[in-house]
Order: C-alpha cells, then sequence, then structure tokens
C-alpha cells in the first residue's frame, strides 16, 4: 500500500507525487481528472499541457476537476504544468524555455519551490526531446536547473522520452534516485497507455528524500481507480510516488 500524504511531529512530510502527460487534454478529459483525483496527489508535474488557444483556462478547467489547483507552466514552459493541492504553500515558480534546435519542438521546464509542513522543496516537470543529442544535452540542463533552485531537496519528474538504459535517462540516474528503482511499486511501463511496453516516465529525487513507493498505480493497487479511464485518459501511463521529504534545517 503506498503511504497517504501527512506531516510527522518532527516536520517532515509524507507527500505524493504524481507525473502525468496528458497529451494536450485531447483524449477523454474526465477519466483524466478521475484518475488524477484516485491517485490523491500533493503535486502533479503534468507534460503536454495545451499550449495554444486558450490554454490557460484549459489548464484551469483540468486543475478545478482534479480538485487541485495551477502552480506554474502550461504555455509559458512550452507545455510542462505544475498542479498542487491546497497542502501545499508555494513560495516561488519559474518557467523556463531551453534552447531551439531548428526543425524540432521548443521544450521547457516548469520549476517551482514549494514549504508542505516543515519541508522545503524544488520541483521541475519536464519533456525531454525526441532526438538523442538534444535529449542528453537537456539532461544535463535539467540537473543545472535543479541544483540552481537552492533547495536542500528536490524532485523532477517527466516524460524522458527514452528508457532507462538510454545516455539520458543514465545521466540523470547518476545524480538523481530512479525512485522506481529505489522502491518499485504498482507497475513499471508507462507506454503506450493501451498496451504499455517500456517505461519512458519517471520521478526523480535528491539522495535526502526517502522514497516510499513509486510506480505506475494500477486498480488492484489503487482503490477507486477505474482500468479503463487509465486507457481513456492519455496515450500515458502516470507515474505515483510516495516521498518523505526531511524538515528544512
Amino acid at each position: 500500500m503506498l503511504p497517504n500524504s501527512l506531516t510527522e511531529p518532527d516536520g517532515s512530510a509524507v507527500v505524493r507525487v504524481l507525473s502525468y502527460n496528458v497529451r494536450s487534454m485531447r483524449d477523454d478529459e474526465d477519466a483524466l481528472a478521475r484518475v488524477i483525483r484516485a491517485c490523491a496527489p500533493d503535486l502533479v508535474l503534468v507534460q503536454e499541457a495545451p499550449r495554444f488557444f486558450r490554454w490557460r483556462k484549459h489548464a484551469a478547467r483540468l486543475a478545478a476537476k482534479s480538485e487541485l489547483l495551477v502552480l506554474g507552466g502550461g504555455a509559458t514552459a512550452a507545455g510542462p504544468l505544475l498542479l498542487c493541492s491546497m497542502r501545499v504553500t508555494v513560495e516561488r515558480t519559474e518557467d523556463v524555455l531551453l534552447p531551439l534546435t531548428p526543425g524540432l519542438h521548443r521544450r521547457g521546464f516548469a520549476t517551482a519551490v514549494v514549504r508542505i509542513g516543515g519541508a522545503r522543496l524544488g520541483l521541475l516537470s519536464c519533456h525531454l526531446s525526441l532526438q538523442a543529442q538534444e535529449r542528453y544535452e537537456q539532461a544535463g540542463m535539467l540537473l543545472d536547473r535543479l541544483a540552481a533552485l537552492g533547495t536542500p531537496h528536490a524532485v523532477a519528474a517527466g516524460d524522458i522520452n527514452e528508457r532507462p538504459g538510454g545516455r539520458a535517462f543514465q545521466r540523470l540516474a547518476a545524480d538523481l534516485q530512479d525512485c522506481w528503482s529505489v522502491r518499485p511499486w504498482g507497475g513499471e511501463r508507462t507506454w503506450s497507455a493501451g498496451a504499455p511496453d517500456r517505461r519512458i516516465d519517471a520521478v526523480f529525487a535528491t539522495r535526502g528524500i526517502e522514497v516510499l513507493g513509486c510506480g505506475v498505480p494500477r486498480p488492484q493497487d489503487l482503490p477507486g481507480l477505474d482500468p479503463e479511464d487509465l486507457t481513456s485518459a492519455t496515450d500515458h501511463l502516470p507515474v505515483l510516488a510516495a516521498l518523505r521529504i526531511p524538515a528544512a534545517g
């Protein structure tokens, strides 16, 4: 059983973090919101949020249906979006656009620094390139940006567009904890939703964070989760992690 959110007497916090590629909300939006609600996350690191016409309205609608708030990102981060629960206190946010390679999609990071209980946490939602060399370079930029947040603890999550054996994935896993590898829970493969055959979405955490469980939520592991919603919401499966964040010093 994945632990529920809570604040410990020492100020540390158990936080549920969800990473989810929502394919611009082009599929079953109500199913998408039901999946998110069933996961009961404190933080949702979204990829492929709507980026064009009335994108803020779409983001706000997804947050409302999911019983969450928009924290940052969206079109101003080229797709990554951050949502949060009322448990989260926002310290600051910043959307980052990455260098544009001619002929390829613009990429970016949605970042924030938040407080939950006595814990202070940096966040980064990403969707890395389909092109291998650019993806590897973006992994380095992700590590630099995570360090620049200036927090003792941080979480990065998103669509890596690469399996764990790839160079970019390995670059991230060398500096951060790949939460699935540390303490697997639920399912492993994230794409495609109807017949998943690979893990290309992941949650990473800095070394001081305790991973309590991480993986793709399944109906047998998460009461209230409808298997039909998982396949109709979007083309990716979500990744849910429970993390214990130490109290800020």
